[in-house]
Protein backbone atom coordinates (compact mmCIF):
# COMPACT_ATOMS: atom_id res chain seq x y z
CA UNK A 1 0.00 0.00 0.00
CA UNK A 2 1.35 3.72 -1.09
CA UNK A 3 -0.97 6.38 0.36
CA UNK A 4 -0.82 10.16 0.14
CA UNK A 5 -2.40 12.20 2.73
CA UNK A 6 -3.66 15.57 2.05
CA UNK A 7 -5.23 18.50 3.25
CA UNK A 8 -4.61 21.95 4.15
CA UNK A 9 -2.56 22.73 6.62
CA UNK A 10 -4.03 22.29 9.92
CA UNK A 11 -6.25 19.33 8.94
CA UNK A 12 -5.19 16.85 10.38
CA UNK A 13 -2.94 14.83 8.46
CA UNK A 14 -0.33 14.60 10.70
CA UNK A 15 -2.23 12.71 13.34
CA UNK A 16 -4.08 10.74 10.93
CA UNK A 17 -0.89 9.72 9.12
CA UNK A 18 0.67 8.29 12.37
CA UNK A 19 -1.96 6.21 12.94
CA UNK A 20 -2.29 4.85 9.36
CA UNK A 21 1.48 4.00 9.93
CA UNK A 22 0.89 2.25 13.32
CA UNK A 23 -2.03 0.09 12.00
CA UNK A 24 -0.99 -1.01 8.35
CA UNK A 25 2.80 -1.07 9.17
CA UNK A 26 3.79 2.12 6.24
CA UNK A 27 7.11 3.72 6.28
CA UNK A 28 6.67 7.68 7.02
CA UNK A 29 8.09 9.66 4.69
CA UNK A 30 7.07 12.95 5.97
CA UNK A 31 8.72 16.19 3.98
CA UNK A 32 8.40 18.25 6.93
CA UNK A 33 10.61 16.15 9.06
CA UNK A 34 13.15 15.43 6.43
CA UNK A 35 13.91 19.46 6.14
CA UNK A 36 13.87 19.72 9.72
CA UNK A 37 15.97 17.23 10.21
CA UNK A 38 18.17 18.46 7.20
CA UNK A 39 18.27 21.25 8.80
CA UNK A 40 20.02 20.64 12.16
CA UNK A 41 22.64 18.29 10.75
CA UNK A 42 23.26 21.85 9.10
CA UNK A 43 22.89 20.96 5.35
CA UNK A 44 22.46 23.13 2.78
CA UNK A 45 19.42 21.24 1.51
CA UNK A 46 17.82 21.82 4.97
CA UNK A 47 18.67 25.32 5.63
CA UNK A 48 17.14 26.51 2.45
CA UNK A 49 14.24 24.86 3.12
CA UNK A 50 13.83 26.00 6.38
CA UNK A 51 14.42 29.67 4.97
CA UNK A 52 10.94 29.07 2.54
CA UNK A 53 8.69 27.50 5.64
CA UNK A 54 9.87 30.03 8.08
CA UNK A 55 8.19 32.60 5.55
CA UNK A 56 5.50 30.72 5.28
CA UNK A 57 6.13 29.70 2.08
CA UNK A 58 6.56 26.72 0.40
CA UNK A 59 9.58 24.86 -0.76
CA UNK A 60 10.78 25.51 -4.05
CA UNK A 61 9.62 22.20 -6.10
CA UNK A 62 13.14 21.66 -6.97
CA UNK A 63 14.30 21.29 -3.43
CA UNK A 64 11.77 19.28 -2.62
CA UNK A 65 11.65 17.03 -5.17
CA UNK A 66 15.22 16.40 -4.75
CA UNK A 67 14.92 15.05 -0.96
CA UNK A 68 11.66 12.97 -2.39
CA UNK A 69 13.19 11.52 -4.89
CA UNK A 70 16.36 10.12 -2.19
CA UNK A 71 14.20 8.99 0.52
CA UNK A 72 11.84 7.01 -2.10
CA UNK A 73 15.05 5.00 -3.34
CA UNK A 74 16.03 3.38 0.16
CA UNK A 75 14.73 0.16 1.33
CA UNK A 76 12.50 0.74 3.68
CA UNK A 77 10.20 2.47 1.02
CA UNK A 78 9.98 -0.07 -1.70
CA UNK A 79 7.19 -1.86 0.13
CA UNK A 80 5.06 0.81 1.14
CA UNK A 81 4.88 3.80 2.50
CA UNK A 82 2.86 7.14 3.49
CA UNK A 83 3.78 10.43 2.06
CA UNK A 84 3.13 13.35 4.25
CA UNK A 85 3.12 16.97 3.06
CA UNK A 86 3.86 16.65 -0.80
CA UNK A 87 3.47 16.84 -3.45
CA UNK A 88 1.54 20.54 -2.81
CA UNK A 89 2.08 21.86 -6.35
CA UNK A 90 1.00 20.44 -9.08
CA UNK A 91 4.41 20.23 -11.01
CA UNK A 92 5.34 18.10 -8.00
CA UNK A 93 2.54 15.43 -8.34
CA UNK A 94 4.10 15.13 -11.97
CA UNK A 95 7.39 14.74 -10.42
CA UNK A 96 6.35 12.30 -8.19
CA UNK A 97 4.05 10.13 -10.81
CA UNK A 98 7.40 10.02 -12.89
CA UNK A 99 9.45 8.76 -9.86
CA UNK A 100 7.33 6.32 -9.15
CA UNK A 101 7.05 5.54 -12.92
CA UNK A 102 10.45 4.65 -13.11
CA UNK A 103 10.24 2.39 -10.07
CA UNK A 104 7.87 -0.04 -11.32
CA UNK A 105 5.10 1.56 -9.00
CA UNK A 106 2.11 3.70 -8.79
CA UNK A 107 -0.18 4.98 -5.55
CA UNK A 108 -2.91 3.33 -4.19
CA UNK A 109 -4.76 5.84 -3.00
CA UNK A 110 -4.88 9.89 -2.13
CA UNK A 111 -6.79 10.47 1.09
CA UNK A 112 -7.67 14.46 1.06
CA UNK A 113 -8.76 15.56 4.19
CA UNK A 114 -11.18 18.38 3.96
CA UNK A 115 -11.51 21.38 6.65
CA UNK A 116 -12.79 24.76 6.70
CA UNK A 117 -10.73 27.37 6.88
CA UNK A 118 -12.16 29.03 9.95
CA UNK A 119 -11.75 25.98 11.72
CA UNK A 120 -7.75 25.76 10.79
CA UNK A 121 -7.29 29.26 11.65
CA UNK A 122 -8.50 28.54 15.05
CA UNK A 123 -6.76 24.86 15.57
CA UNK A 124 -2.70 26.16 13.90
CA UNK A 125 -3.29 29.51 15.92
CA UNK A 126 -3.30 27.85 19.60
CA UNK A 127 -1.10 25.08 18.95
CA UNK A 128 1.96 25.02 20.67
CA UNK A 129 5.02 22.50 20.99
CA UNK A 130 7.98 22.09 23.26
CA UNK A 131 10.94 22.76 22.58
CA UNK A 132 12.78 19.80 23.94
CA UNK A 133 10.62 16.77 23.06
CA UNK A 134 8.69 18.11 20.26
CA UNK A 135 5.46 17.08 21.85
CA UNK A 136 2.05 19.23 20.33
CA UNK A 137 -0.32 21.12 22.09
CA UNK A 138 -3.30 23.60 21.75
CA UNK A 139 -4.44 26.20 24.38
CA UNK A 140 -7.92 25.21 23.57
CA UNK A 141 -7.94 21.75 22.40
CA UNK A 142 -5.21 20.00 24.09
CA UNK A 143 -3.94 22.76 27.18
CA UNK A 144 -0.84 21.10 28.94
CA UNK A 145 -1.16 20.74 33.04
CA UNK A 146 0.77 23.70 33.59
CA UNK A 147 0.75 27.01 31.12
CA UNK A 148 3.76 27.02 29.20
CA UNK A 149 5.26 23.83 30.37
CA UNK A 150 5.61 20.44 28.42
CA UNK A 151 3.82 17.23 30.67
CA UNK A 152 5.86 14.92 28.84
CA UNK A 153 9.44 16.81 30.10
CA UNK A 154 8.65 19.90 31.53
CA UNK A 155 10.36 21.36 28.65
CA UNK A 156 8.98 25.44 27.61
CA UNK A 157 6.48 25.59 24.99
CA UNK A 158 5.95 27.96 21.97
CA UNK A 159 4.11 29.14 19.33
CA UNK A 160 6.09 28.17 15.76
CA UNK A 161 6.30 30.71 13.46
CA UNK A 162 4.59 29.38 10.99
CA UNK A 163 1.86 28.56 13.36
CA UNK A 164 1.10 32.55 13.72
CA UNK A 165 -1.62 33.90 12.66
CA UNK A 166 -0.16 36.03 9.73
CA UNK A 167 1.99 32.98 8.71
CA UNK A 168 -1.02 31.01 8.59
CA UNK A 169 -3.66 32.99 6.75
CA UNK A 170 -0.29 33.12 4.04
CA UNK A 171 0.06 29.48 4.32
CA UNK A 172 -3.97 28.98 3.26
CA UNK A 173 -3.70 31.18 0.49
CA UNK A 174 -0.74 29.06 -0.79
CA UNK A 175 -3.05 26.28 -0.41
CA UNK A 176 -5.89 27.84 -2.25
CA UNK A 177 -3.71 28.46 -5.14
CA UNK A 178 -1.42 26.17 -5.49
CA UNK A 179 -2.52 22.72 -3.77
CA UNK A 180 -5.77 22.69 -3.92
CA UNK A 181 -5.21 22.03 -8.61
CA UNK A 182 -3.95 18.85 -6.97
CA UNK A 183 -6.91 17.44 -6.08
CA UNK A 184 -8.12 17.52 -9.70
CA UNK A 185 -5.15 15.95 -11.01
CA UNK A 186 -5.38 12.63 -9.05
CA UNK A 187 -9.87 13.39 -9.45
CA UNK A 188 -9.21 12.25 -13.04
CA UNK A 189 -6.57 9.63 -12.00
CA UNK A 190 -9.36 7.73 -10.01
CA UNK A 191 -7.07 7.68 -7.18
CA UNK A 192 -9.05 10.53 -5.05
CA UNK A 193 -10.55 9.95 -1.50
CA UNK A 194 -12.57 13.10 0.08
CA UNK A 195 -12.57 12.64 3.81
CA UNK A 196 -14.98 15.18 6.29
CA UNK A 197 -12.14 16.58 8.12
CA UNK A 198 -14.24 18.69 10.54
CA UNK A 199 -15.02 15.16 12.49
CA UNK A 200 -13.87 13.98 16.01
CA UNK A 201 -9.78 11.73 15.04
CA UNK A 202 -11.53 8.95 15.85
CA UNK A 203 -14.66 9.39 13.24
CA UNK A 204 -12.31 11.04 10.70
CA UNK A 205 -9.73 7.82 10.89
CA UNK A 206 -12.86 5.19 10.75
CA UNK A 207 -13.85 7.10 7.31
CA UNK A 208 -10.30 6.56 6.11
CA UNK A 209 -10.21 3.18 7.18
CA UNK A 210 -13.59 2.16 5.50
CA UNK A 211 -12.15 3.94 2.31
CA UNK A 212 -9.34 1.85 2.43
CA UNK A 213 -11.38 -1.35 2.87
CA UNK A 214 -13.08 -0.44 0.19
CA UNK A 215 -10.16 -0.33 -2.53
CA UNK A 216 -9.48 -4.16 -1.86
Amino acid sequence: MKILVMGPPGAGKGSQSQKLIEDYDLTHISTGEMFRKSYERGEKLGIEAMAYIHEGNLVSDEITNEIVRNRLLKKDAERCFLLDGYPRTETQAEALDEMLSEMNSKLTAVINIVVDKDIILERMVGRRVCRNCGHTYHTKFKPPHKEGICDKCGGELYQRKDDQIDSVRNRLNIYESKTKPIIDYYKGRGVLININGMQSFDAVYRDIKKALRDLT
